[in-house]
């Protein structure tokens, strides 16, 4: 962080689903270990962590329990979710599946916060494209899938109080637009109108990273108030934060006042807590 002058950092810790599908009693451990550890990296350095709470999907009492104990006890900032559960195509659920609607209704209460960051797609644990890890295009594929899921199934419009950021400059969906656009009119996917408010409804992380191929799209997809500095570590090794982060101070469609906005303002108006 002090080698690229982050200031702040919000910590969260992706968690693949797999691990906790099983026995709801290990998805509890697993949460509070992963939880607890991060509220406590937050209250030993309050001036450079706030941290967002995992949420342990596959179980819905349990993960409302961990929603409880995250903001009442430990003071999170939001919650990460995963972008599925479910480990073969038939078993798939998204994050717009019903079974989720009683988190997501809780979350909506307390105005919350969410990340939502990508597993392997179900079914897909080795490469599926010989030489190219998953993340290159699978995630995206995944976060793209719930965000459509979250849209279709109106968790959106029932949860209007939600902020949900989408990892990795929002998978692909701000680049099929025009395509789900059509869908739309064909009567094959969400109205016209839903994609348009789902586009600006989201927030974008810059940890894909976005520039500079991703950001033209971007700046005209969805609003610059919704781009989030994302550093991605350690997924993203140091020498690799340290590249993304000249690439988007470099980057000739970012003017200074966009830049500030991105890498600081917009996130300070989405976390009042931390600011």
């Amino acid at each position: 962080m002090d080698a690229n002058g982050i200031a702040v950092g919000v910590a969260s810790a992706p968690l693949p689903t797999a691990v906790v599908e099983g026995d709801p009693a290990v998805a509890r451990q697993a949460a509070r270990v992963i939880n607890e550890a991060l509220a406590e990296l937050a209250r030993d350095r309050p001036t450079r962590f706030g941290f967002l709470a995992y949420v342990p999907l596959p179980h819905v009492d349990v993960a409302l329990s961990e929603v409880d104990y995250a903001f009442d006890q430990l003071g999170a900032d939001g919650v990460l979710m995963m972008s599925h559960v479910g480990q073969t195509p038939k078993t798939a659920r998204y994050l717009g599946d019903p079974s989720f609607a009683r988190v997501f209704g809780a979350l909506n209460e307390r105005r919350a916060v969410v990340l939502v960051h990508p597993d392997n797609l179900p079914g897909e644990h080795e490469p599926v494209i010989r030489g190219v890890d998953n993340y290159v295009a699978e995630y995206m594929v995944a976060t793209t899938r719930t965000a459509l899921s979250l849209m279709t199934s109106k968790t959106l419009d029932h949860n209007r109080d939600l902020s949900i950021i989408l990892s990795h400059g929002g998978g692909f969906l701000p680049y099929i637009g025009g395509r789900l656009e059509l869908a739309g009119r064909l009567g094959e996917g969400p109205d016209v109108r839903s994609v348009r408010a789902a586009l600006n409804r989201f927030y974008y992380d810059t940890a894909q990273p976005t520039s500079p191929y991703a950001t033209p799209t971007l700046l005209t997809a969805v609003p610059s108030t919704h781009l989030l500095y994302g550093s991605d570590w350690p997924a993203a090794p140091a020498k690799e934060v340290a590249a993304a982060a000249g690439a988007l101070d470099r980057d000739p469609q970012l003017d200074r006042r966009l830049l500030d906005s991105i890498n600081r303002r917009n996130a300070l108006a989405l976390f009042p807590s931390l600011a």
